[in-house]
């Protein structure tokens, strides 16, 4: 057994492996549901409520994050090094931007106010390079 972040115990399960491999595997921020009908074949007596669980404990352990746009539905991610989003207002696509911006915010922060910065999250809003193009060929 291992220990999530906030020192309860977990199970390894083959789901939760093949999930953040998936995860790890893609760039484009999936919904759960996206994850669930991804893992479905190789697992047929899987829940969406199962997904979720499995996320929430990724997250705990510190492997996963979970980005909320502004849409309906939360995306996840397996990269949990510092980055930014670029979020399509359109069609909600999400780019990540690696370029290190303000990388001393967290410090200027922490010493203008009485607050202990752990972290920040900055997104971008926008338009996208493929929505662009359609509203392009269509004016």
């Amino acid at each position: 057994m291992n220990q999530e972040r906030s020192g309860k115990p977990y199970r390894n399960s083959r789901q939760r492996t093949r999930l953040l491999e998936i995860l790890r595997s893609t760039d484009s921020h999936p919904t759960a549901a996206w994850l669930y009908d991804q893992l479905k074949p190789e697992f047929p007596a899987l829940s969406l409520g199962t997904v979720y669980r499995n996320l929430t404990t990724l997250i705990d352990q510190g492997l996963a994050k979970k980005i909320n746009s502004g849409s309906t539905f939360d995306r996840f991610e397996a990269k949990i090094t510092p980055h930014y989003h670029l979020i399509c207002s359109t069609c909600g696509s999400i780019t990540d931007f690696e370029k290190p911006l303000f990388t001393d915010l967290n410090e200027v922060v922490s010493s203008s106010t009485d607050f202990v910065i752990e972290s920040h999250r900055i997104d971008f809003y926008g338009i996208c390079p493929l929505c662009r193009k359609e509203n392009r060929n269509r004016s």
